[in-house]
């Protein structure tokens, strides 16, 4: 069985993001006064051989080995639609 699995990483709480600030920045000159913040955040799309809970608890151990800094990065996980 295939999952296709969605992992988002950004930023924790308080931590510095330049990408965000420039692009809100940018918003602003461009108009987009409603715009109230920006957070910068990856998304992976990752295609497991697995069933859903084992993709989901492999995906776990990619983003602890690989994508998100556990001192910096917070992460979620779910089942792309």
């Amino acid at each position: 069985m295939t999952t296709e699995i969605e992992i988002q990483v950004g930023l924790k709480s308080g931590m510095a993001d330049p990408e965000g600030v420039n692009v809100k920045k940018a918003l602003d000159l461009l108009g987009f006064d409603s715009v109230k913040k920006v957070d910068s955040v990856k998304c992976y799309r990752i295609i497991i051989n697995k069933n859903e809970a084992e993709a989901i608890k492999e995906c776990e151990e990619i983003c602890k080995k690989l994508l998100a800094n556990p001192v910096v990065h917070e992460y979620s996980i779910s089942v792309a639609k």
